[in-house]
């Protein structure tokens, strides 16, 4: 008990102050990466220095990383706060990257474990486990990597598209998730959205669902798959049946859309 108050002490006050907060296992032995990435979007959106956090990542030890992301609520939290906080931090210091966006989502700049992920790494092949990008998630990446293998989910959950930011006007808000929300901040996260974004016209029998669902429509199950979401998140009657219109997208750069969704 004595030796792990001094080690509580020594966390606390002789690492540097930019560091003191990183959360470490209740056996004060190994760092915990879900909250770290948790703590890391809670720093970009705070203005606070986030170069101990990046560098914790860096070096994280990629065994002991697998072992904690052992499930999907624990692997869909940890790479929706890294997706979230390193596209705020990337574009923070240099948002003309956003005016060659194919670059800016292809580029490997980000650092996990000693790995080198681009956007594109995180979203399509560790979120939509190892889809095409522009498949509409009909196609499987043959060539995905070893690490990528590793990391990705078991099951695509459509929702995820609701929870990533982008850094785009038109993209969902950023919530800080954590593995033991995760279902019901994702429920909040694709009601609230859905129910911004859609403009439903029953006189025309009409309903204009967001462009990403175009984008990729096989996560959605398809059209038909897509109506009995609407009607599921109380955008459509239940009753109703109207063919469905895709928005356009507005890539106008919006940074710091955060907000806190679940409870």
């Amino acid at each position: 008990m004595f030796k792990q108050a001094l080690l509580s002490i020594w966390v606390a006050f002789a690492i540097p102050n930019s560091i003191a907060s990183i959360r470490y296992s209740s056996s004060l032995k190994a760092i915990n990466y879900v909250e770290i990435s948790e703590d890391f979007l809670k720093a970009v959106k705070a203005g606070h220095s986030t170069l101990a956090y990046i560098d914790t990542l860096k070096k994280a030890n990629e065994n002991e990383l697998a072992d904690e992301l052992n499930s999907d609520a624990k692997r869909i939290a940890f790479w929706l706060n890294i997706y979230n906080g390193f596209t705020q931090v990337i574009l923070q210091k240099d948002p003309d990257q956003y005016q060659t966006r194919n670059s800016f989502f292809s580029i490997k700049k980000i650092n996990i474990a000693g790995k080198q992920l681009s956007l594109d790494n995180i979203e399509h092949g560790i979120l939509r486990q190892s889809k095409i990008k522009w498949s509409e998630g009909f196609v499987g990446d043959l060539f995905s990597s070893a690490f990528e293998k590793r990391f990705r989910v078991d099951t695509l959950d459509f929702r995820i598209h609701f929870a990533l930011n982008c850094g785009a006007k038109s993209c969902p808000a950023i919530d800080f998730y954590e593995p033991a929300r995760i279902d019901k901040q994702l429920n909040n996260a694709i009601k609230n959205y859905l129910n911004a974004e859609c403009k439903f016209y029953p006189t025309k029998n009409i309903v204009y669902v967001p462009a990403l669902m175009s984008w990729f429509r096989h996560d959605f199950g398809g059209k038909k798959n897509m109506l009995v979401i609407l009607k599921k998140y109380d955008v459509i009657p239940r009753y109703s049946n109207p063919a469905i219109h895709f928005e356009k997208y507005d890539w106008t750069l919006f940074l710091n859309n955060f907000i806190e969704i679940g409870v």
